[in-house]
Order: structure tokens, then sequence, then C-alpha cells
């Protein structure tokens, strides 16, 4: 007898692609999330993500639940989104919504409805480790070694119990392997692009719908160097992010770049691209995976942007949770908000949200 699975059909090509697969080995129910109403906020119109995951459940025979999830993703996801822009961060909405609502909210859904296990397209892989008595958080793979699509990093807040009922079914795939899967199974989304922007602002404006969501407009503020010395006049710090170089509306004869913000004084610094270097961090919010905490300085790899690749690191444990990150060499634009993730290889160790 199949064991019952809910896959988190997005509407994408990807999930897709995944109940091909795994409706080879499970009883797959699909679930997809309806976060938010048509034209809210300027966020896209989910409808037709539903409505091509419904078809695809349709054409395997499948049952499909929406469920409606625009509350919790409100609070969870737009509003710590919002409030981090605002205390001078820049937040990764897309690791929030994976901690609090598709592994979480969803999740926990599926558990109602008598799944066992959850699935999601992601690109990564989970394995049980029987010398370490632990569920291992892995890169993708594909025939040329590590998947350039590699998820890992977005996924480093999950915890054990999660990992003990996730399957991730494109895990060693590459994403032309999954496209001709749905060819072949004649999905209706079989070519559809991928999204490149956060699912809330598909525009790319973070200001305006920072704007239209906390219904405050930003004060201006001035630009200063790091001695404090005012060197212009900004529009508000929700504009900016660290390693910005274009869009300040200044010229200085030679190349500057926002190095910091300061939420208090409502600056933003500007400096020469060397600032923007630095070998030190500290992290707080920090999950472990492969281990069951931090004792001792640990040697490992980290990096603290999705598109990275890892450096080599020393991680030492600090007080109330917290870790301290010295890299091997200077590292650029590190960001509060972001976060830094770790690495064994191919195995996640953990992460942790930037101070």
């Amino acid at each position: 007898m199949k064991k019952k699975l809910m896959l988190a059909m997005s509407g994408g090509v990807d999930s897709s692609a995944a109940l091909v697969l795994l409706s080879e080995k499970y009883e797959v129910i699909g679930g997809t999330l309806e976060l938010f109403d048509k034209d809210e906020l300027c966020g896209k119109c989910s409808s037709k993500d539903i409505e091509d995951a419904r078809a695809v459940a349709q054409k395997f025979g499948i049952p499909h639940h929406v469920f409606e999830m625009k509350q919790p993703f409100r609070e969870k996801v737009m509003t710590n989104f919002v409030e981090t822009y605002f205390s001078g961060g820049t937040p990764n909405p897309c690791i929030q919504c994976n901690k609090h609502i598709k592994f979480g909210a969803l999740l926990d859904e599926a558990k109602r409805l008598g799944c066992e296990f959850f699935s999601t397209g992601h690109y990564a892989r989970v394995e049980y480790d029987e010398a370490r008595g632990r569920y291992l958080l892995k890169k993708a793979l594909c025939d040329g070694g590590i998947n350039p699509k590699d998820q890992s990093y977005v996924l480093y807040d999950l915890t054990q119990e999660q990992l003990s009922h996730i399957v991730f079914p494109l895990g060693s795939l590459d994403k032309s392997e999954v496209r001709e899967i749905a060819l072949s199974s004649g999905l209706v989304n079989a070519k559809k692009q991928d999204s490149q922007d956060i699912c809330f602002v598909p525009d790319g404006d973070y200001a305006g719908f920072i704007e239209r969501f906390s219904g405050e407009t930003p004060l201006n503020g001035d630009f200063v160097d790091e001695n404090g010395n005012k060197l212009g006049t900004h529009k508000g710090i929700i504009h900016y992010t660290i390693g910005q170089r274009k869009g300040l509306g200044l010229s200085f004869g030679k190349p500057m770049f926002v190095i910091g913000k300061d939420a208090g004084k409502n600056t933003v610094i500007l400096g020469e691209q060397d600032k923007l270097m630095t070998r030190t961090l500290t992290a707080h919010d920090i999950n472990f995976i492969s281990i069951d905490g931090l004792t001792a300085p640990l040697l490992c790899k980290a990096k603290t942007r999705y598109s990275q690749a890892e450096q080599p690191c020393v991680i030492t444990p600090l007080e109330s949770g917290r870790v301290s990150v010295e890299f091997e060499a200077p590292q650029r634009a590190v960001t509060t908000g972001q976060s830094v993730v770790f690495y064994d290889e191919d195995i996640v160790i953990g992460g942790g949200i930037i101070e």
C-alpha cells in the first residue's frame, strides 16, 4: 500500500514535474497556497497559479486542496519584510515563507489530512544519517556535480521533525531534465517561466510595496561618509541596500557605494568599494541541522547570499544562542537581515540571520 504524501503545488513546472516522479511511489494529494488577493498591494494574482496547479492535479486524477493563508503570510512574511527594511536591514522573505508557511502551516495541514510525507519542488536533498542519528539537508546534485539550481540556502531553517517528513524528488535533476519530464507528460505548465521576483512584489519595486503596505512615507535623510559628514540627501532608507551603487542621485567623480545604514539617525553611509569588505559578522536565530548545537569553534564554509559561493570560515558560539563568523578572506557587502548558511561540503550545517 502506498504511503500518503502531500505535494505543495505552486503552479510552476518544478512542483508539477515532482508530481510525475512522486506518483510512482506515493498516494499523492496536492496542496496549493492562496497567499493574497488579486491586485492586493500590487502583488501578482495567484489565481492563475492555482488554476495551473489544479489542472495538473486533474490530469493525474489526484485530490487538490487550496489553503487560504493570507493572514499568516501577511503577519510572518510581509510584515517581517517591511519591518526589516524600516530597521535598516534587507530581508529574505523566501526563507521566512519556508519557515512559517510552506514547511510550517502547510505541513501541519498535510498531517491533519493524514499524510505521512510532504514534498515540494525545491532543488535539495534529504537523507538520514545512521551514524549521526540525524536527518541531513544536502545540496542538490546533477550530472555535473552540485546543481547550480541548488536551493539549500533558503531551507536551512528546517528542523529534524520537519525533515523526517520531507521528500525532495528533484534533488538529483537539473532544470532541463525537469522540463523534459513535464513536456513528455503533457503538463500545461511545462514551458512556464520561473519566477524571478518576490511573489508579492513582482515589479521589483520594494519601496513602493513597503509604502503601500505600511501606509507610511519614508522620511528624507542624510547621505553621510564614515565620519558623519553630510554628502547629500536621500529619499528614505528603504530605497537602499548594502553594496548599492546606482540610483544614489549623487556624483562624486569616483564610484561610491552604500556601506551602511543607521535607522536611528535616518542616515545612509557611503564609501568606496574597499569599505564594503569585512571578514567578520554576528548572526542570531541560529538553526542547526547536521549537529545538535555549537559548543566550540568549528571550521566550515559559509555564504551570506543565495548566489554566492561558500567561503572558508570559523564559526564560534556566543551567548544567547548567537554565533560569530570569521572568514578566511574578506567578504563583500555582508548585509543585516540576510542569512548566513554554513556548509560541510554538500551538507548544510545550519544558518542564521545576520545582525
